[in-house]
């Protein structure tokens, strides 16, 4: 089992990109109720009411939909240095140092097996928590924003991969992140990984690419406080003649109550709410489910719809 290095301090944004950017951007604050902190022109810079960084999702304008990266901040200064050591150091493509945009510092970007780009930094910059955004309690990130579905926080990304074995060796030797859950197929495959660096449930997944694509997004999750936000939002969703892809129901995975959507350009988004469950044991040894256990559906038996195993961003083109 790979210990948990305590390199990376938490998930920090996910770059999605929109080839539809005015509607994504109207979906992303008026609907789904994340807070704008700025834009430039190329991206706009959204974050939930109590994210404490300028910006966990950056949306960038782009001819295609999907991934741009995804980002970690570490630690410590300290904690930078040894994992760009080692990244370094691991035979995988490293791109290198990049200067960072309106949300944080300089940062160290690579890339995994399938063409997905990470980075990790230390300097960040905080979300304001003054005028319109001063909360009334000190410890809050900022004022509660109750716009669309209002969720509280960044939660996961889900990428998907051609062989999820070969993304576990990657997270456990860049990341040092640890397994959590995972799916064995009776190929002697792995149909997915769940990976956490902290002692959230996770933070990370790679699900098996049976779409036929290569570095796509499967989809970005943020999280709300009760699982009533997630019926909320269904309502809301539909009201505003959103595509509800499945749910609201509970995963039998990391036991989650969840509601997916897609946003106007085509990307999957998912709210969630993991209630009460950390990862607190140090010795933590991952769940491993069998094809068995997934044929018998989604926690209370939902089968999973067809559209899940294939669909991701950007969209694969068949023939021509």
């Amino acid at each position: 089992m790979n210990p948990l290095s305590f390199d990376l301090a938490h998930l920090a944004h996910v770059e999605v990109l929109t080839d539809r950017f005015d509607e994504s951007l109207d979906f992303f604050t008026r609907v789904y109720g994340l807070k704008l902190s700025g834009q430039d022109e190329g991206s706009a810079y959204l974050r939930a009411w109590d994210d404490y960084e300028y910006h966990s999702m950056k949306l960038t304008r782009a001819d295609r939909t999907g991934i741009g990266h995804v980002a970690y901040r570490v630690s410590s200064p300290e904690a930078l240095e040894r994992r760009v050591k080692i990244i370094k150091g691991s035979g995988y493509t490293v791109l290198g140092w990049v200067e960072g945009d309106k949300g944080h510092g300089r940062a160290f970007r690579f890339v995994d097996p399938f063409g997905h780009v990470f980075e990790i930094y230390w300097d960040t910059v905080r979300a304001p928590r003054e005028g319109a955004d001063k909360p009334a309690l000190k410890n809050l990130s900022s004022r509660f924003h109750a716009q669309g579905a209002c969720p509280r926080r960044i939660d996961h990304v889900n990428l998907l991969g051609e062989d999820a074995r070969a993304f576990q060796a990657f997270v456990e030797t860049c990341l040092g992140s640890r397994l959590t859950e995972c799916i064995q197929l009776d190929n002697g495959r792995l149909g997915g990984v769940w990976f956490t660096c902290n002692n959230k449930t996770y933070d990370l997944v790679c699900s098996e690419e049976r779409g036929g694509g290569t570095g796509r997004l499967h989809h970005v999750t943020y999280a709300t406080d009760q699982r009533e936000d997630i019926l909320r939002a269904a309502d809301i969703m539909l009201e505003n003649g959103v595509h509800i892809e499945t749910g609201p129901h509970k995963h039998a995975i990391q036991g989650s109550f969840f509601l997916y959507v897609w946003e106007p350009a085509g990307n999957r988004i998912e709210l969630a709410n993991a209630g009460a469950r950390l990862m607190l044991a140090p010795d933590w040894e991952p769940v491993v489910w069998t094809e068995a256990d997934r044929k018998k559906g989604q926690a209370w038996g939902l089968k999973t719809i067809e559209t899940f195993h294939t669909h991701g961003t950007p969209p694969v083109v068949k023939g021509g």
